[in-house]
């Protein structure tokens, strides 16, 4: 059989092991047939680079041509594109440098309470339990069910179903004028450690620790005329 780099041509000759019969003539098809199983033994792809080589390999070119096309496009070629990117670069690490990491929002406003009645002693023992194991999320939303429970028990916040923690934080503001910014800052907490998927450290909960107890000996201001 008669090959040209490896590929066979066709028609090819084949000589009988006698060398006295007449050559046996096949036909293109069936050539092309025999290259091609010939060449699909596990043999001759040894070498052959991995699956993912290849697609590296793919990825690369497609960067190198779309770098070629942009470095064309632009004033001074890749000189200029490489200045335009370090610019763009430049501006990127001002603003984050200028508005800092950005803070994941809250997905949603839940209420602050379930459906399970509970007293502020209850939401502290909880809180405290919570603490103790250094399960912090947990503990930073007891405490802060415990402080607007007390609030409620105290008569400063009316008891009603689905009030969300920054609800709790305005209308606690009102009788407690001098933890108004502390409230807020709470509720937020809350919101973004129960549904804003942050996580709470130790120094969050001695913070609110620290605000629930504050609030607790607090003399609240009432408007005028309240206790006529």
């Amino acid at each position: 059989m008669s090959a040209l780099g490896g590929v066979l041509t066709a028609p090819a000759l084949l000589t009988r092991a006698g060398g006295d019969e007449p050559p046996v003539t096949i036909s293109r098809e069936a050539a092309r047939e025999a290259a091609r199983d010939e060449l699909s033994k596990p043999a001759y792809h040894e070498n052959d680079p991995s699956w993912y080589m290849r697609a590296l390999d793919a990825f690369w070119d497609w960067v190198g041509d779309l770098f070629s096309a942009a470095s064309g496009a632009t004033p001074g070629g890749a000189v200029g594109l490489v200045v335009i990117v370090l610019a763009v670069l430049a501006a990127g690490a001002a603003l984050w440098w200028r508005l800092g990491t950005p803070r994941r929002l809250p997905r949603t406003e839940a209420p602050l309470f379930d459906d399970r009645p509970s007293s502020a002693a209850e939401h502290r023992a909880a809180a405290e339990a919570h603490a103790a194991q250094a399960h912090w999320n947990q503990a930073v939303q007891e405490r802060m069910r415990a402080l607007v429970r007390s609030l409620e028990e105290r008569a400063l916040l009316d008891p009603r179903p689905g009030r969300t923690a920054d609800e709790a934080a305005t209308e606690a503001a009102r009788p407690l004028p001098g933890h108004a910014e502390a409230l807020r800052a709470a509720a937020r907490t809350f919101d973004d450690i129960a549904y804003g998927g942050r996580t709470a450290t130790a120094a969050m909960y001695a913070a609110l620790t620290t605000l629930d107890t504050e609030v607790t000996h607090t003399t609240p201001t009432l408007p005028e005329g309240a206790l006529r």
